[in-house]
């Protein structure tokens, strides 16, 4: 029988500015310990949103983030405890948070979503708002979760995903011969997900080719990029900015290749595949 996903069954605490220390205690235990003792940070603005909106907010949440933030914003593969956030404490309305779901944290493995729509983002801002209200007034904490938790799938299931899904840009016997030896339990989830900002992983930022109205190209790496401003930072350390409206961008990310797939697994597929790559050491 298929065990229950630790997502829901056993989230996970990690605030981003903590993920190397986890990253080194977890090379410890098998078990990372999640600070749940740790208290939630009272909201300075109290606000409250439509049922509706809520409602509407936590499927689009669990759609776009809960891959890393847990369905519930309380924490999930690599993702810190939204409900323990003081940037989301200090929010009013999405002040904050509108801008860096937006920009993204690079740093942190956090991917940009300057596509989402307006009121997709205004109901998942409700959600998170809504569930660190429940999170204030909530009473006791959380497990670990166990290496157990996470060997729930089907490892030849595993395989033919991994087939018809990530052969055009991985090998069982090349870039990923012996990953499993090299990461363990959440290291290998992490490093499956979205492997950016993760341990033995360089941190870069997506490259961008820029062409202006007079056909001037100009390259180099992201630095900033929304609905309405695209930034690059050449190769040769200039800062240059643009209205989005007024150039054509051209973008070349090897991680979005990450970032769509995690729009297509499933609670099951994801952990397939986890139990294949489980088998290559």
């Amino acid at each position: 029988m298929r065990r229950s996903s630790p997502f829901r069954r056993a989230p996970w605490v990690a605030g981003a500015i903590m993920l190397c220390a986890l990253r080194a205690a977890f090379a410890q235990n098998p078990s990372e310990a999640s600070p749940a003792a740790r208290p939630v940070p009272r909201t300075s603005s109290p606000q409250t949103y439509a049922a509706e909106l809520v409602a509407a907010g936590r499927a689009r949440f669990a759609a776009n983030c809960g891959f890393c933030h847990g369905p519930e914003a309380t924490g999930g593969s690599g993702g810190p405890d939204l409900t323990r956030s003081a940037l989301v404490a200090a929010d009013e309305r999405g002040n904050r948070i509108d801008a860096l779901v937006r920009a993204g944290r690079a740093e942190a493995g956090m991917p940009a979503f300057p596509a989402l729509g307006d009121s997709d983002l205004a109901a998942i801002v409700a959600f998170i708002h809504d569930q660190k209200t429940q999170a204030e007034t909530a009473t006791g904490g959380r497990r670990s979760v166990e290496v157990a938790d996470l060997e729930t799938g089907n490892a030849r299931a595993g395989r033919r995903y991994f087939v018809s899904a990530c052969t055009g840009c991985h090998s069982a016997s090349g870039d990923l011969a012996g990953v499993a030896s090299r990461y363990q339990g959440l290291g290998l989830l992490r490093r499956m997900l979205y492997p950016a900002g993760q341990q033995g992983v360089p941190a870069r930022r997506p490259a961008a080719t820029v062409t202006t109205r007079d056909g001037t190209t100009i390259t180099g790496e992201v630095a900033y990029r929304d609905e309405f401003t695209i930034a690059v930072t050449t190769a040769a350390g200039e800062y240059r900015s643009w209205p989005a409206d007024r150039v054509r961008i051209a973008v070349s990310d090897p991680l979005q290749a990450h970032v769509d797939q995690l729009a297509r697994y499933t609670d099951a597929t994801m952990h397939d595949v986890l139990a294949y790559l489980y088998t290559l050491r």
